[in-house]
């Protein structure tokens, strides 16, 4: 598959220094630790985006072990097995030390032949990212795109000169949306740092003629995270088979983020024949979606308007907050609290997949200060929420932009 004839093609085992994947450390989950050489895996590989979200640790003794497949600063990671496969990025340099489990192939191309930059948006293009899932595929193989694969992908070979010029075009528009995702941290971080003032604590407006016992303000009451809802019910189960079309998206559990919306690049939906006959929950706008696995178990995102209709997976809870018993937003920064999400956690059930019950999600403990405080809390974060919104629609558009003008600069019809 090739953008651009008239460019110089060659096979990308022939510029590239490496090309492997790494492996998982004996040892299961035994290995990990809170601080040491990190191993990434697929789930931190997004298209052109490194996240933190799941990152784990190595012992030293384990990191040795997979010394082989060390990342070093400027790599591109390919996703090579399993739903994220093709979904590629650069390793960013905080992440180092580093190594890769069996799921993520370093690619790392001489430099003087192939930036490792052009290579990455070279990945991350549409076109590109079609004729990998269409390889992936292939060959009896099931969603793999095994090393002697990738070492004979052909790749555009410009000039290196040239193939600058066309990463710092693109890199300006990378430049906005990480510039965007800041904002946006600091934003969550504000609204966190009130919840957390305010009802952990508990400098709110007024205490100071507030009495506190045991630890609960007067006029608080204790109640549970079931009890403040209208419904609070799981999403459905939908098999392999049930999915297609566009009517409806089906929401993962990995697309609900710590009050974020996560696009994996791996949508799937189902049709509106689907939904009516196996009775689906439609997920609206300010319902409140609670993943059950995998950590941090019991994370929460508040759901805005999508540009689609929406149910979600059986492993993610529906939450709908009584408006007039409880403020919505302040339930939503309580579910992300870490001392609810550590219940959650303590409370999840099954050796390799733990996960947590609705049931006991339900039944873990909330205090519900007086509606006054909780409005005024509420206001304070729904401002911020809709500021996140606008910036998150804004970087929408940007990867947009950015998504078209690529293919453009990759096969020659704008000059850099």
């Amino acid at each position: 598959m090739r953008f651009l004839k008239q460019w110089p093609h060659i096979e990308l085992g022939a510029v590239c220094t490496k090309i492997g994947s790494g492996a998982t450390p004996r040892g299961g989950a035994t290995v990990y630790v809170d601080d040491g050489p990190a191993l990434i895996r697929s789930q931190n590989v997004y298209n052109g985006l490194f996240t933190a979200d799941g990152l784990v640790h190595l012992k030293d003794e384990h990191a040795e072990q997979l010394r082989g497949v060390t990342v070093e600063s400027g790599d591109v990671l390919l996703n090579i097995t399993g739903d994220s496969v093709a979904r590629c990025c650069q390793v960013p340099d905080w992440v180092l030390p580093a190594r890769v489990n069996q799921h993520v192939a370093i690619v790392r191309p001489d430099p003087d032949q192939l930036l490792p930059e052009f290579l990455s948006y070279y990945f991350v293009s549409p076109l590109m990212q079609k004729y990998l899932l269409s390889r992936a595929g292939s060959g009896g193989t099931r969603n793999a795109l095994p090393k002697r694969m990738i070492e004979t992908f052909e790749v555009p070979c410009p000039d290196v000169h040239l193939q600058q010029g066309i990463v710092d075009l693109l890199r300006n528009y990378d430049h906005l949306i990480e510039n965007n995702r800041r904002r946006i941290q600091l934003l969550e971080q504000a609204a966190r740092l009130l919840y957390k003032e305010w009802f952990i604590h508990l400098r709110f407006p007024g205490h100071e003629h507030v009495t506190i016992t045991d630890g609960v303000p007067e006029g608080w009451e204790r109640t549970t995270v079931v009890q403040v809802c209208t419904s609070f019910d799981d999403g459905d189960w939908i098999e392999s088979k049930d999915q297609g079309g566009e009517d409806f998206r089906l929401l993962q559990i990995s697309n609900i983020g710590d009050n974020d919306f996560v696009e994996t690049g791996n949508p799937r939906y189902i049709t509106a024949e689907t939904f009516r006959n196996l009775r689906c929950n439609e997920v609206i706008s300010g319902d409140i979606l609670i993943s059950r696995m995998p950590k941090p178990i019991g994370r929460a995102w508040y759901v805005y308007e999508q540009p689609w209709r929406m149910i979600t997976a059986v492993d993610v809870t529906i939450a709908r907050p009584n408006p007039a018993i409880i403020d919505p937003f302040y339930y939503l920064y309580h579910l992300n609290s870490p001392t609810h999400l550590a219940r959650c956690e303590v409370r999840a059930t099954g050796a390799t997949r733990p996960r947590v019950s609705r049931r006991n999600m339900g039944a873990l403990p909330l205090l519900k200060p007086p509606m006054s405080l909780q409005r005024n809390f509420g206001e304070t974060a729904s401002s911020i929420n809709a500021q996140r919104n606008a910036l998150t629609r804004q970087n929408e558009r940007l990867t947009q932009a950015r998504d078209l003008l690529l293919p453009r600069l990759m096969n020659g019809e704008l000059v850099v």
